[in-house]
């Protein structure tokens, strides 16, 4: 999602702008999707940024009212997606990189988690200044999730410099529940 918002076209591409600056004006809502062989290719020509690690693709669009989602992309699917335990999940924390840290005391879903993802990575950045913005950009806003137990997690909420998302209740978690703590990479 950071990578959407802070691409080029923000500025020189009105519908993106519209796009973005519509969605920040209304309440931040993120719909996480799954789409696999001609889906996935139909989507790529939608407004979005499309990111690759280790051959695992994910795409971030330009925001839309959830009534106004273009054709192609209302076709992926939303529910039923749940992943296996990722290893690197549990691999200690890499204080260079930018974490964002699930409650695992949650459970919640793959989408509600991949969503709570993005809310942490944009509210990670707005509490960036441009330099840090600017680092964060040039290792692609690289970032490490982490699903981390109650006490780990409430450690790092209790940080002061931990950027904290609160779920507003709409789906699968009580209001006001903590689901993401989000931390800057170190500095050297």
């Amino acid at each position: 999602m950071v990578s959407v918002c802070l691409d080029g076209r923000a500025v020189t591409d009105a519908d993106w702008r519209t796009g973005l600056t519509d969605w920040y004006d209304h309440l931040i809502r993120k719909i996480a999707r799954r789409g696999r062989n001609k889906q996935w290719e139909d989507v790529q020509r939608l407004p979005g940024v499309t990111v690759e690690v280790n051959g695992a693709c994910a795409r971030a669009f330009v925001p839309s009212p959830v009534e106004d989602v273009p054709r192609d992309l209302g076709k992926l699917q939303i529910k039923g997606t749940e992943l296996e335990k990722d290893p690197r999940s549990t691999a200690p924390v890499d204080p260079a990189i930018a974490l964002i840290a699930l409650n695992a005391d949650l459970d919640m879903s793959t989408g509600k988690a991949a969503a709570q993802v993005g809310h942490g990575s944009m509210l990670l950045a707005a509490a960036m200044d441009r330099g840090e913005i600017q680092a964060w950009a040039r290792t692609g806003f690289e970032l490490q999730v982490r699903e981390l137990p109650a006490e780990e997690f409430r450690e790092l909420a209790a940080r002061e410099d931990a950027v904290i998302v609160r779920d507003a209740g709409f789906t699968e978690v009580a209001p006001d529940s903590v689901t993401v703590v989000a931390l800057r990479p170190a500095t050297a």
